[in-house]
């Protein structure tokens, strides 16, 4: 949901590229967990303010700047129960990342390993029998099946975008 900047000052504050719709979207959470692929690590959130010239947050056990400078560079996430449901007509990347993807003609493509933003665009990465990057917009996703685990795309498999 986002990753941890430089230190903000001296009293253990960090700056913070949020990857969430707007840059408060983190702020709901009093939890964060924090790391890479090495480890994560559960903090608490004791402020946060979202404003220019920068989305800044103070964790609970970082309380000056070298402990700031430690985590720069670090992924922030939540648990996926702390998302909650997404809403009607809305769905988080988390759930489509392992769902199948299939062509109209019912052709598996492969599964959803992740996805990217483009400027104005998301982007379906899709593992197959070989890598492809299908447009996450209306005219390509036909329909996204929650329960069944499917995304349906009018996509065929000898497509070299």
């Amino acid at each position: 949901m986002g990753r941890i900047g430089a230190p903000f000052g001296i009293q253990g504050w960090v700056k913070l590229k949020t990857f969430t719709e707007s840059p408060d979207g983190l702020a709901a959470h009093g939890h964060w967990w924090i790391g890479s692929e090495k480890g994560w690590k559960a903090y608490a959130v004791e402020d946060f303010v979202a404003r220019l010239p920068a989305t800044v947050a103070k964790l609970k056990g970082i309380e000056d700047r070298n402990a700031a400078e430690a985590l720069k560079g670090l992924e922030v996430a939540v648990t996926r129960e702390a998302l909650g449901d997404a809403g009607k007509g809305s769905i988080f990347w988390v759930d489509l990342v392992g769902l199948e993807v299939a062509s109209l003609s019912g052709e598996v493509l492969g599964k959803v390993e992740g996805l990217f933003e483009t400027g104005e665009t998301s982007v379906l990465v899709v593992m197959g029998e070989r890598e492809r990057m299908i447009p996450f917009i209306p005219q390509y996703v036909k329909g996204v099946d929650r329960e069944a685990k499917r995304i349906t795309v009018d996509w065929e498999a000898d497509y070299d975008a």
